[in-house]
């Protein structure tokens, strides 16, 4: 057979062990390979093409090597060398995909995970908005969020920095997100690692969360409206904590007393507003003449958006009044 022929073979042998290996959680039968063929690359992350490719190149390498001691054989065959070279080709290619993880691991420096209790990929990242927040350590707290929770480096230096900003209102949230963190390392029902896995190339936090996301097949747990939007964009899987909170009563309802630190003027007029300790604005009717005073008002409403939740109070004295 030609060389040209040959090659053909060799192609199509190795396309069609890579997409039986690569396919093989579904068990096809032989008949359907050339069918899934098409679909199993249309499925594949880049990660797995890099493996698979990287495996088929250092088994063809090695069996490239072994054609020459293979020529000081006492017997002769001219398509020995050949298979030799095929069959190298596919042990690398299902050597690489068989340990993917800890090829990965070698190339990139992220650490293996354990892979969670209910199985399947289920590793989660936190961004700084969701570690403020707080709700994230109560919701774990519940047993509802299985895998792992990966806080990358990145964004622990960002609340360090945030924790030692100048501003006290900045330098609290920080505080507390550095807290709750601690917080929720020590909780057993959650396994919370650090990934020292960085991006220098990019500044931005909020691209590298999604570069990271990408990276570990991850979904991100977040607060923050702009990165839900810019992840959903990118093909990433996000949680978002007011949506769950959508989901739910709200833990404020009309009627009932809230102690308030007043921090600033509303946009209309005589309104004051404060925060709680998660961040949600609380907006007090002639509340403007009490500001850098703590209060106690009573809750008017509660609206609920997908940026978060706004809370209306009045004054408790005026409310008495009336």
């Amino acid at each position: 057979m030609p060389k040209i022929g040959w090659l053909i073979v060799v192609l199509v042998a190795l396309v069609l062990i890579l997409s039986y290996f690569l396919n093989r959680k579904k068990r096809r039968p032989v008949a359907n390979l050339f069918k899934s063929f098409a679909r199993v690359f249309s499925h594949l992350s880049a990660i797995d093409v890099l493996v698979a490719l990287g495996g088929l190149v250092v088994g063809l390498v090695i069996g490239v090597l072994l054609i020459y001691p293979i020529s000081f054989l006492p017997f002769k065959n001219a398509s020995l060398p050949l298979i030799v070279t095929v069959v190298c080709g596919a042990l690398g290619l299902v050597v690489f995909m068989w340990r993917k993880e800890d090829i990965v691991t070698i190339f990139t420096g992220i650490p293996r995970l354990k892979p969670s209790r209910g199985g399947g990929n289920s590793d989660k990242i936190l961004d700084t908005s969701a570690i403020v927040d707080g709700r994230i350590a109560d919701i774990c707290k519940t047993g509802f969020v299985e895998g792992n929770l990966l806080v990358p480096r990145f964004v622990l230096r960002e609340l360090q920095q945030v924790a030692d900003s100048q501003d006290p209102l900045k330098r609290n949230r920080g505080r507390r997100g550095l807290d709750i963190l601690n917080r929720m390392r020590k909780e057993k029902k959650v396994n919370v690692k650090i990934v020292d896995r960085d991006f220098p190339e990019i500044r931005d936090v909020d691209a590298k969360l999604i570069k990271l996301a990408k990276v570990l097949e991850a979904k991100v747990i977040t607060n923050d409206f702009n990165l839900n939007k810019i992840a959903e964009l990118e093909g990433v899987e996000v949680l978002n904590i007011n949506d769950l909170s959508n989901a739910l009563k709200p833990y404020v309802l009309p009627g009932e007393e809230l102690r308030i630190q007043i921090i600033r003027e509303g946009k209309e007029e005589n309104q004051g507003v404060g925060y709680l300790d998660d961040g949600t604005m609380v907006v007090v009717e002639d509340g403007r003449r009490y500001i850098n005073t703590t209060i106690d008002t009573v809750v008017t409403s509660v609206l609920q958006t997908p940026a978060g939740r706004m809370i209306f109070a009045k004054l408790k004295s005026s409310s008495n009044r009336s």
